[in-house]
């Protein structure tokens, strides 16, 4: 009877072992970057301290004054496309996965297996016809093709759908219906609701994916005052030797994922919700 609870303790042991191995291994990253923001590039080059350095405020005075990298205007560059990205693209996903969930017509299925179909194609495939189509109709330069190509996303479809086969009766709409509800209201004041923690999961993994984007926006921005974050990243790391200073590179690379962190931290409770959750079909 007693050997029972003690292999449960063990297991249990075990368990907590490796997650807080596992904590550790994510976390350690965010700390390196932390330590070595406030450090300057003499001290960064003689290896890693586990103590912060002196010189935060210069290493962010320098960043925030340097004429080659618009870094104020970078972050709401970075803050306007995630941003747009993250409601039109999660908003339309959610219209979609809405419509093959409450409608039955004859090529349902084989939308259905296209829209998944394109989760396979790699964004790099059809990159090259896509930059050539921008400049074609004027737009390279322009936020518009970051921002409206993006929400079509199968991925956020497909997270969504799964998720109202699982916790959207269709009863509900068609209650809705009967009540005089057209399909539009129906959607935002009924099916959003009752959404909400897929929707808040696909809308921080939208903005965050789009926030950290570098491949598609270097080929499309070439003004200075239009670039985002990760390209002014980029663009300080390929400095020449003699202006090469690490103090600011952990320091920009800090001031781009410190807004992530905060949407992380304010919204994990439906990242966790929405997961548990949404990646069991009922």
């Amino acid at each position: 009877m007693d050997k029972y609870p003690i292999k449960m303790k063990f297991r249990r042991l075990i368990c907590y072992i490796v997650l807080i191995i596992l904590v550790f291994i994510c976390l350690f990253p965010f700390f390196i970057l932390l330590i070595n923001s406030t450090r300057s590039h003499p001290d960064i080059q003689k290896g890693f301290s586990f103590l912060p350095g002196k010189t935060f405020g210069i290493n962010l005075k320098n960043v925030l004054n340097n004429d080659n990298l618009p870094v104020v205007k970078g972050m709401f560059n970075s803050l306007f496309i995630a941003g747009s990205t993250a409601l039109l693209c999660t908003y339309f996903s959610a219209l979609t996965a809405y419509a093959i969930h409450a409608y039955n017509f004859k090529l349902k299925k084989v939308a259905y297996v296209f829209i998944l179909a394109i989760m396979m194609v790699p964004v790099q495939v059809s990159t090259l016809g896509f930059v050539d189509l921008m400049g074609k109709v004027g737009l390279m330069d322009s936020y518009i093709p970051l921002i409206i190509p993006a929400i079509a996303a199968p991925i956020v479809f497909f997270f969504i759908k799964q998720y109202m086969d699982s916790t959207l009766p269709l009863e509900i709409i068609e209650a809705a219906r009967i009540d005089g509800s057209g399909e539009f209201k129906t959607f935002n004041r009924i099916v959003i609701p009752i959404m909400k923690p897929a929707i808040a999961v696909q809308l921080i993994f939208t903005f965050v994916t789009s926030w950290n984007n570098y491949f598609l926006p270097s080929l499309i921005i070439r003004s200075n005052n239009k670039k985002t974050l990760p390209i002014l990243i980029a663009q300080l790391r390929s400095a020449d030797f003699l202006k090469f200073d690490m103090g600011q590179v952990y320091m920009l690379i800090f001031l781009a994922i410190f807004p992530v962190i905060l949407i992380y931290l304010f919204l994990s409770k439906y990242i966790v919700q929405g997961v548990a959750v949404g990646s069991v079909k009922g």
